[in-house]
């Protein structure tokens, strides 16, 4: 029984469709888990969203999506609570323009009324649902599962959503010794240097695991396997890798392989 952790999707929707195809998963009994952010960016937000619903519609009980910071961008845009969803650096504009076949286009205050009608009315009443239902985090015997980050003192069924969506705390990248936690959310390229595992590779440093491995034409889409350790990549040409982690795992995944005996068994390692 193993778990399948995806990284943020950002839209790239035939890399995904790859990465599952990729990954050993016996749908019966291992859990798949999503870290958000499905939109944005990429050329496919929609058929991201699609794909993943269905995953989790035919499988209900083994798959499950955590709220990104972007889905939240998404929904607080259409309740017109904050406009971030719609600054470039986001790359709402891109999933502005799949959802409503139209540019995103904002010159005077009625163009973000007018904006906020139509991406409401584009995005089809499923998904919004969907977003609306995401939970903020996800745990089992392996590990906790949260799109940004931890509290270092809190569980978080006890941490407030914004720090899960948001949080950046170099405290927790550095020093967390909990539970292990799989994150996404912050690119490993800007995350303590001492952490990172191969050139593109995922963020480990004591219980703290990140798997947002980037966001450009170089960048892979990564899923990590726990607690075997192995890492699935599907890059933009169409290539794939696949690695099995062998250092700086937390001495908790340690146990549960040594249990298992699943230590060391892959051919291609990352030391």
């Amino acid at each position: 029984m193993k778990t399948f952790v995806v990284g943020d999707i950002h839209g790239r929707n035939a890399q995904l469709q790859r990465l599952i195809e990729l990954i050993p998963r016996d749908e019966s009994v291992d859990t798949l888990v999503f870290l958000g952010d499905l939109i944005d960016r990429g050329a496919d937000a929609p058929g991201c969203v699609d794909y993943v619903m269905k995953l989790q519609r035919e499988n209900p009980e083994r798959v499950l999506c955590l709220r990104g910071n972007h889905e939240q961008m998404l929904l607080d845009f259409i309740e017109g609570s904050a406009n971030l969803w719609i600054t470039p650096v986001t790359g709402g504009e891109r999933t502005f323009e799949q959802y409503a076949g139209e540019a995103l286009r904002i010159e005077k205050e009625q163009d973000l009324d007018d904006a906020r009608r139509t991406i409401e009315n584009s995005v089809p009443s499923e998904h919004l649902d969907f977003f609306h239902q995401l939970p903020f985090f996800h745990e089992d015997d392996y590990a906790i599962y949260v799109h940004a980050g931890l509290d270092r003192t809190k569980h978080p069924k006890d941490t407030a959503p914004q720090s899960l969506l948001w949080m950046r705390d170099m405290e927790f990248y550095k020093n967390y010794r909990g539970k292990p936690c799989i994150f996404g959310h912050t690119p490993t390229p800007l995350l303590p240097l001492r952490g990172r595992v191969g050139r593109h590779g995922i963020y480990i440093s004591h219980s703290a695991i990140g798997i947002d491995t980037g966001y450009n034409l170089q960048s892979p889409l990564s899923c990590l396997s726990l607690p075997d350790f192995s890492l699935y990549q599907t890059f933009s040409d169409g290539h794939e890798e696949t690695h099995h982690i062998t250092a700086f795992i937390p001495d908790t995944l340690k146990a549960m392989q040594k249990k298992a005996n699943l230590a060391d068994k892959s051919p291609t390692a990352i030391h």
